[in-house]
């Protein structure tokens, strides 16, 4: 009688895994068809924060370097504000009402009875919207240095790294808003208000760098807050303070802790 060789008996799993790999990319380009026909939620996750830019950069005075501003202009703190919309576009705006969607016709419920994980819709969802955030970013940052002279982040890997936390944090926020929320329509509640509060934390009306001391104090301990603080500093060339980084990453494992703890697919 002879016995199988352990490095060579058939154990099913690399079929396995491999019919798991092309499950998710099966839904992943699935979703991203499905992404890229939605031309509303691209607009204001893409162009919505560069077309404010560019509305904001025609403003002659916000063109001009001031002392105030340590020699900057106005135009010079709103990239990173644009860069930061664009996520929040992404992943407070747009992402949570799919999953809710999906989930409250019972789409995910009915995917868990399949080969197919709910969790693949999930990841697709959340890479999707990642990509178009940081998309968003690149064209911000480039309209900026070609329309406005903006120079590009004089700290490229503090920039990225701050960008990086900030979607993160972002996206775990959405997660976390598609678990609190049942219905698409709560969903939708709850992002706006949520919305409205990390557009004031991320400078949107007022650059983070130009409100008062006390207040611009509290801001830095939001996750966008000390997002904005990270790379406007890594924009003008300096590391990005490990108080703002920290802050951020803080932020993005205590919401993707809860995100996962709360969530449910039905």
């Amino acid at each position: 009688m002879t016995t199988a060789n352990p490095a060579t008996a058939p154990t099913g799993r690399a079929p396995a895994a491999s019919s798991a790999t092309s499950a998710h990319r099966a839904v992943l380009r699935a979703e991203a068809r499905l992404f890229l026909r939605e031309p509303g939620s691209l607009f204001w996750i893409v162009v919505f924060p560069t077309a404010l830019l560019t509305i904001l950069g025609l403003i002659p005075s916000f063109r001009e370097h001031t002392d105030d501003l340590g020699g900057r202009r106005v135009i010079d703190l709103y990239v990173p504000v644009a860069v930061l919309l664009g996520m929040i576009m992404a992943g407070l705006q747009a992402m949570p009402p799919v999953l809710t969607g999906y989930r409250e016709r019972g789409i995910l419920r009915r995917m868990s009875t399949t080969p197919v994980r709910p969790s693949a819709l999930l990841t697709a969802q959340i890479a999707l919207h990642g990509l178009a955030a940081l998309g968003s970013a690149a064209l911000a940052m480039a309209v900026g240095r070609i329309g406005f002279g903006v120079a590009l982040p004089g700290q490229p890997i503090g920039y990225a790294l701050a960008l990086l936390l900030a979607v993160v944090s972002v996206l775990a926020l959405g997660s976390l808003l598609c678990a609190l929320a049942r219905t698409a329509k709560a969903s939708a509640a709850l992002g706006s208000v949520v919305y409205l509060i990390t557009m004031f934390t991320a400078g949107v009306w007022i650059p983070v760098q130009s409100m008062p001391d006390t207040l611009r104090t509290i801001v830095r301990f939001t996750p966008f807050g000390s997002a904005s603080e990270a790379l406007n500093r890594a924009a003008a060339g300096s590391w990005p303070e490990l108080a703002h980084l920290g802050v951020t990453a803080l932020w993005a494992v205590l919401l993707a802790f809860l995100a996962t703890r709360l969530f449910r697919w039905e």
